[in-house]
């Protein structure tokens, strides 16, 4: 591996870099454009350029792309030459400011909700210099925002950058109002825990479900799961560990600050948390780390499920959103101190943080909900659909004391005592973690519990800073026109507390109580995408976007048709692999199967009356009942498939069809499916068992 200190970051055009490589007044120059937002000069971007040009050549490389990510859910990239031919018939490698700061791809294939008519091609990528270039394959990688030739929003980054901005103007505004006026800028920052399973790729080769859709769409219970919760910080095996090493050691090259490495829960299941960065590096760095989890997995012959539940029966796959915000001078908005109590500044932010939570709880549930997803949010491994706030023992009784006008009393860390001579004592923090709360504060940040393993994590992130920068600019406005500043402030933090303490629960978040309770208090409880979706559009949601010029009407409307056309598209590629291993694996293997049964007992009889054929009877009997049941559930899935059609002109109709038809579909045809897997024998069943799967690396 080497040099860690060296190696980290070596593939990536950092600041190091670009204080060796550039003038001092372009570096400067470039540096004001990164903290400060600064408009980038045209002679900065054409220095900035020969200098990457002439390190990324010096490193091997001879191809540049900008790199982006559409509404797809994944990255893209087209890769161009650096060489351009010379007059003497020689070529010179060459890159400019211009070719730097924007680039053209085909637009009219990346889903646009209707925003762009198919014949309408040209779109624009530009660069993003507030996230570095790296080096990847021999190419050099620029990180850019991706628009129509009209101008239209058709990336997830975009928005996320402009939500940054606007989180910093509100917080900054308000930080000066309260005396800190040192401070310019505010950022909000992201530490993406990632979580997936690693299998070995003969297995996955033989199975279409998980090559066609990420996920099983047959398969019986293995007779071990996670019951033992035996793989949980187990000893990682030596070929999960191999590949643990490859992975670290390519991010750290990437610049990602991968820090934590683990077995999780269910079998074959690990994680990995980076270290936070800012938000649009993070989500930069969290693509990367998915791209090259799967891209290292087959130098080792194994394969890296990113689905959200790829195994049904054990736990599915998260990213755990660990958000903050800071000030340019240093300071955690989100750290309470060691009194809270008289902290006004750290209780502002927090109240903006639960009115915005409230608010727009919607918002946040949508922004999690897909296919993958909606397996998982509810069940006993992932916080419930229904969004609410944890904020611990603590915080909890501050935040009482405030509403009730009544003392607060901290309880502060407390010794943990080992009572083994042996052991050192400790400090314990002052609330227990909560596990089963979709947002929870943990410490000096919230984590944001509910987004799917796959999730592009830009779309929560831009949607939380939003609200809280929305929050935020209302609390300025009331507070710059009061009498006396410190009286308004407290009155306004016991107002919107008062009003906003239903979505604070502190409680189990798996219990039937909460689901009753949750409905008492006026929470939402979407169980599915579509039934999320659907407020997208909502006025209030609507105008929160549009106020704080983050992405037009017309935009999210368009996200709202993109976001469902994918979640119906899944859904039927995944009925239709169903369909497919049905029809052309299972039914035929079962058939097979009970002739051989048949052969077995026919045999048996010819050679003495006296032989009992109860074992093969009753087998052929059972599974002859099974099959018959499942062709006709198989035929009943198609029909509905063809059926989806008739709604095809309402894209939310079409969703909810979906899911309440052709799912529900599909669920009862894998049920009769697991079950005839569970009495065929091994050698006739087509596809490897999940026990093979689970426990083969």
């Amino acid at each position: 591996m080497g040099n860690l200190t060296e190696l980290f970051g070596s593939m990536v055009f950092n600041d190091r870099k670009m204080q060796e490589r550039l003038p001092l007044t372009t570096y400067k120059a470039l540096k004001r454009t990164i903290k400060n937002g600064e408009p980038l000069d045209i002679s900065v971007a054409n220095a900035v350029a020969n200098a990457m040009k002439d390190w990324a050549v010096e490193m091997g490389c001879t191809h540049y792309t900008h790199w982006f990510q559409p509404m797809t859910g994944d990255t893209a990239e087209k890769h161009d030459i650096f060489i351009y031919p010379a007059d003497d018939g020689r070529v010179i490698m060459e890159f400019s400011g211009k070719e730097l700061i924007k680039g053209e791809p085909d637009a009219s294939s990346f889903p646009s909700g209707g925003i762009r008519a198919t014949f309408e091609a040209r779109g624009y990528t530009t660069w993003d210099p507030t996230s570095p270039a790296f080096i990847r394959d021999k190419t050099l990688y620029i990180p850019t925002a991706f628009c129509s030739y009209t101008g239209e929003v058709l990336d997830k980054k975009t928005p996320l950058l402009r939500s940054m901005e606007r989180l910093s103007s509100a917080a900054t505004k308000l930080l000066n109002l309260l005396g800190k006026t040192e401070v310019t800028r505010v950022t909000s920052t992201v530490g993406p825990e990632q979580e997936y399973f690693l299998i070995d790729k003969k297995m996955y080769d033989k199975r279409p479900d998980l090559i066609f859709t990420g996920r099983t769409l047959f398969g019986a219970p293995a007779p071990k799961g996670q019951e033992l919760a035996d793989h949980y910080f187990g000893s990682i095996k030596s070929r999960v560990a191999a590949f643990m090493d490859d992975l670290d050691e390519e991010l750290w090259k990437l610049g990602v600050m991968a820090k934590t490495k683990h077995n999780e829960v269910a079998p074959s299941q690990h994680e990995l948390a980076p270290i936070f960065a800012t938000s649009n590096i993070a989500t930069d760095h969290n693509e990367l780390t998915m791209e090259v989890m799967k891209k290292t997995a087959e130098k080792h012959g194994l394969v890296c499920l990113l689905h959200e539940k790829p195994f049904a029966g054990v736990n599915g796959s998260g990213k755990h959103n660990n958000w903050s915000i800071s000030t340019n001078t240093g300071e955690n908005l989100l750290d309470p101190g060691k009194k809270p109590e008289d902290n006004l500044q750290f209780q502002l932010f927090l109240a903006a943080i639960v009115k915005a939570v409230h608010e727009y709880q919607d918002l946040l549930r949508l922004t999690v909900a897909s296919a993958g997803n909606d397996h998982r949010l509810g069940a006993n491994e992932a916080p419930p659909a229904i969004i609410s706030m944890y904020l611990g023992d603590d915080l909890g009784k501050l935040v009482e004391a405030i509403i009730n006008g009544t003392e607060y009393s901290s309880a502060g860390k407390t010794d943990m005592l080992t009572g083994v001579d042996v052991l050192p004592d400790f400090k314990k923090d002052t609330s227990d973690r909560n596990r089963t709360s979709p947002f929870a504060f943990t410490g000096n940040k919230f984590e944001f519990r509910a987004l799917g393993s796959s999730l592009n994590i830009a779309c929560p992130n831009y949607m939380l800073n939003t609200m809280v920068a929305d929050e935020l600019a209302q609390f300025y406005d009331e507070l710059n026109s009061a009498d006396e500043l410190t009286s308004a402030a407290k009155a306004l933090i016991k107002r919107v507390l008062t009003e906003h303490k239903n979505i604070i629960f502190n409680g189990d978040n798996y219990s039937k109580e909460w689901v009753e309770e949750a409905a008492k208090r006026g929470l939402c409880n979407f169980r599915s995408m579509p039934e999320a979706m659907a407020h997208y559009v909502d006025k209030k949601n609507i105008d929160l976007f549009v106020r704080n010029g983050i992405v037009t009407e017309a935009e999210i409307r368009a996200r709202y048709e993109i976001e469902l056309e994918h979640y119906s598209k899944q859904i039927r590629i995944e009925a239709l692999t169903m369909i497919d291993m049905a029809e052309k694996n299972i039914t035929p293997a079962v058939i097979s199967y009970i002739s051989k049964l048949s052969d077995s007992a026919v045999a048996k009889k010819q050679l003495s009356a006296a032989y009992s054929v109860y074992a093969e009877t009753t087998l052929i009997e059972e599974l002859s009942s099974k099959l018959e049941g499942f062709v006709k559930k198989t035929d009943a899935l198609k029909n509905a498939v063809s059926s989806a059609s008739e709604h095809a002109g309402n894209s939310l109709e079409l969703a909810m069809y979906y899911r309440e038809t052709v799912f529900s579909l599909m669920e009862e045809l894998r049920a009769s499916g697991d079950a005839m897997e569970s009495r065929t024998a091994a050698s006739y069943w087509p596809y490897p068992s999940y026990g093979e799967i689970l426990f083969g690396v």
